[in-house]
């Protein structure tokens, strides 16, 4: 691929700050779609969205100086996303919820020493990673639905509500369609805007018909820096470990698509120190409450559309969303965003994530019998069988794992794969 810029070179200072606002713009929209999840009063949230945004400025940073060293974006996995809104639903501690996120972490750092990671590469077949895109799209729909596109908020006037439900409802109807249509025509600098176009175009539509949000402090204090105590519930702690099988190959994927496209040199090296970094910082990331980050398989079309791979020019934009989360009024602003917006872009997002799932199906050519595509389909209704199981079925040990949908997927996509409908040799 021809590019203006490669990996290693120095831009002049013009195209230093264009590109740079570039990528600060998406990493802004990256990190804000998923403020939602955070739990307690609003100046509770907002503090919540201000450790959010610093750790994943610093993981960004620290990946494009000392990790992997190339041009990605950095954000709040959206397979931990799923994860924390299953054990919310069954009523798990955030503390036991954020604890499983840093041994997460622990697990994700230890399994790059040494040779292990080419075992885990091994496992995971192309028909198992596409299962796995999949189940993050289809699980975290009833998310989209109900907590965000559709959100019932008891504070507000019933009529109010459902005026907002209709806006969600029309917005995600001609917004979605919008922001395809402009993937499709749109070229350069101006395609990788549509996300952050979409969620300001929505929000002043939404501020417009329903008013402006009331502004709150932050909850900022040394004493709420950290979760509370350490608090080891093990139904949850193996739930969360099979997110981050599924944490670790989207993050194999990023770095090894990013580096085949860009013709990186000693790539097995970048590998293990991209892997190793984004444990770390899932480690920091569960240490201080807030969902782990991973690198976003995204930058690929950005830097095609382009023409710069310069990993240089992310580093003034991770470094200004740190600098972000120093302010409260601007994260305030930051994450001002409407629910029904949230939505609609997540609901955009899991759409693409889908048609990268349909593109690799074709490419691998991993459904050429029924017993394949049944290896493929079967785990996305036992996903949804679980996941809206209804609660006090499952044993309390084990309900955090049984009630998330994704786990249950994942896990049994491998049995299909290795044991019970097993290609012939």
């Amino acid at each position: 691929m021809k590019l203006k810029y490669n990996v290693e070179d120095r831009l002049p200072a013009g195209a230093l700050a264009v590109y740079s606002l570039q990528w600060f713009v998406l990493c802004i929209a990256v990190v804000a779609t998923s403020v939602f999840v955070a739990q307690g009063t609003p100046e509770e949230r907002l503090f919540y969205a201000q450790k959010l945004f610093a750790v994943m400025g610093i993981a960004g940073l620290i990946q494009v100086i000392w990790g992997h060293r190339l041009p990605l974006v950095v954000g709040p996995a959206a397979v931990l996303l799923v994860g924390v809104m299953s054990a919310l639903s069954s009523s798990a501690t955030t503390d036991g919820i954020y604890t499983s996120i840093a041994i997460g972490g622990v697990i994700t750092t230890l399994l790059t020493i040494g040779n292990t990671m080419r075992y885990i590469q091994r496992l995971f077949t192309p028909r198992i990673i596409v299962v796995i895109l999949m189940l993050i799209a289809f699980t975290l729909t009833p998310t989209i639905s109900q907590k965000l596109i559709f959100a019932h908020n008891p504070t507000l006037d019933p009529h109010i509500l459902h005026d907002q439900h209709i806006f969600g409802l029309v917005f995600a109807l001609i917004g979605t369609f919008a922001m395809v249509a402009l993937n499709r025509t749109l070229k350069g600098v101006a395609k990788s805007l549509i996300i952050p176009v979409a969620l300001i175009v929505g929000s002043v539509a939404f501020f417009a018909l329903f008013g402006m949000p009331e502004k709150c402090g932050s909850a900022a204090s040394l004493d709420n820096m950290f979760i509370g105590s350490i608090t080891l519930d093990w139904g949850l702690i193996l739930a969360f470990v099979v997110c981050y099988i599924a944490l670790i190959i989207n993050d194999i994927g990023s770095i090894e698509s990013l580096g085949s496209m860009l013709q990186s040199d000693n790539m097995p090296r970048r590998m293990r120190r991209g892997i190793a970094i984004t444990g770390i910082m899932n480690i920091v990331s569960g240490a201080m409450g807030v969902l782990g980050p991973v690198n976003y398989s995204m930058s690929p079309g950005v830097i095609a559309s382009t023409g710069c791979a310069a990993r240089r020019a992310l580093i003034p934009a991770t470094i200004a969303l740190t600098l972000c989360a120093l302010s409260p009024d601007i994260i305030w602003v930051l994450t001002a965003i409407p629910a029904p917006v949230i939505g609609v872009i997540l609901l955009y997002l899991m759409g693409t994530q889908l048609a990268a799932s349909f593109e690799m199906l074709q490419s691998s050519k991993s459904a050429e019998t029924f017993a394949d595509a049944l290896t493929l389909g079967l785990p996305l209704m036992v996903a949804m069988l679980f996941q809206l199981m209804p609660p006090g079925i499952a044993p309390k040990v084990v309900e955090p794992l049984m009630g998330n949908g994704f786990a249950m997927g994942v896990i049994t996509v491998l049995i299909l794969e290795h044991i019970v409908n097993r290609r012939k040799a």
